[in-house]
């Protein structure tokens, strides 16, 4: 018990130091390269720590467990948004730039929308696959070439967007992808130990292999996006820490379920509990962030409270629902009064913040 303890702070001390590297390298590199803080976030620190979702789900589409990938991705993808912004937001208020709201939410959400109409059928195939990653791509190469521009026009250059790239040595280049790669590593190993023995925690203690699958598991693959996005809000990145979340949740859709459906030798089957339930939450997760992130271009200490409220409500009523627990009417209940009331709340403060405008 004391080893398996000990080697899950090991695991912690890991990912700190991994999000350290990661967050110091990913934001030095912006500044060399001509490309913002967020759009660094929305692509190489996302990519990095989405890698252990990356790795899972394609290991499941090669040996057809379609539900380990799709509930993988849209697991981490509600994680992300409910959990981990809402702790940034707790250790400190989160600043929202236009794009975010003109942009990458939107693509966020209409990723998943995009998925939810291909699924319909109960199944994404390797065309449809082949779709999500072109839509990938394309985001990538527009946000980059975009920063790029607006960079440029800043700094009053007509020449190509690269002569900053020029500018930097390409030595100190070199220096800032080491640090990020080193920063992977250390993110990803100490996620993976940790989840190993978590689960192991887990077995001695009698829990169940339900609940270990519903919690550990998922949320473990989502731990380097947890301390690289608290580091980054810590050191005042926080264009890396919201773009970090942002960008893994538009990766697990168009990125990770768009190969893994081109790859599967049957295509990537999606159960209808995951169309019922589980892509709605996420949709409306997604969807949730435009009036907050709308009202004063920031994520404030009590919405970060309202986001991680809801992530362990839909923790408790899938658990609840797996084990077809007694009180789970009761849950129910509450959050159809709940949810409606939050709606309602929302409004009301964009509505003011309209008006004040």
């Amino acid at each position: 018990m004391l080893l398996i303890l000990a080697l899950m702070f090991m695991a912690l001390a890991a990912m700190v130091i991994g999000a350290e590297l990661l967050v110091l390298g990913a934001s030095r590199l912006a500044a060399m390269v001509g490309v913002s803080p967020l759009v660094i976030g929305l692509t190489i620190v996302s990519f990095g720590t989405s890698a252990p979702e990356f790795v899972v789900s394609i290991k499941g589409a090669l040996t057809n467990h379609s539900d380990l990938v799709v509930g993988n991705c849209i697991g981490s993808n509600i994680f992300n948004v409910l959990f981990i912004l809402g702790a940034c937001a707790v250790v400190a208020p989160l600043v929202v730039t236009k794009q975010l709201i003109r942009l990458d939410v939107p693509i966020m959400i209409g990723s998943n929308l995009i998925f939810l109409w291909l699924s319909i059928d109960g199944i994404i195939d390797r065309y449809e696959g082949l779709l999500l990653l072109t839509g990938f791509t394309l985001y990538n190469w527009f946000i980059i070439r975009k920063s790029l521009q607006e960079n440029s026009s800043k700094s009053g250059m007509s020449e190509s967007p690269s002569c900053n790239v020029k500018s930097s040595s390409t030595l100190a280049i070199i220096k800032q992808l080491g640090l990020i790669t080193i920063g992977l590593i250390f993110c990803i190993s100490g996620a993976e130990l940790m989840v190993d023995n978590a689960v192991t925690l887990a077995r001695i203690l009698g829990v169940s292999e339900l609940i270990i699958g519903l919690t550990i598991v998922s949320i473990g693959t989502s731990l380097p996006e947890v301390a690289t996005s608290i580091v980054a809000t810590i050191r005042g990145q926080r264009d890396i820490a919201i773009g970090n979340v942002v960008g893994s949740c538009i990766f697990n859709i168009l990125g990770v379920i768009g190969l893994a459906g081109l790859i599967a030798p049957a295509g990537i089957t999606v159960a209808p509990s995951v169309l019922r339930f589980d892509l709605p939450v996420a949709i409306a997760a997604s969807i949730a962030c435009l009036p907050i992130f709308f009202t004063d271009y920031k994520i404030s200490k009590w919405e970060g409270f309202l986001f991680l409220f809801y992530y362990v409500a839909y923790i408790t009523y899938l658990i609840l629902d797996a084990k077809q627990h007694e009180v789970l009417p009761m849950v129910g209940i509450a959050m159809l009064f709940t949810i409606p009331l939050t709606i309602l709340t929302l409004l009301v403060i964009v509505y003011r913040s309209i008006r004040s405008n």
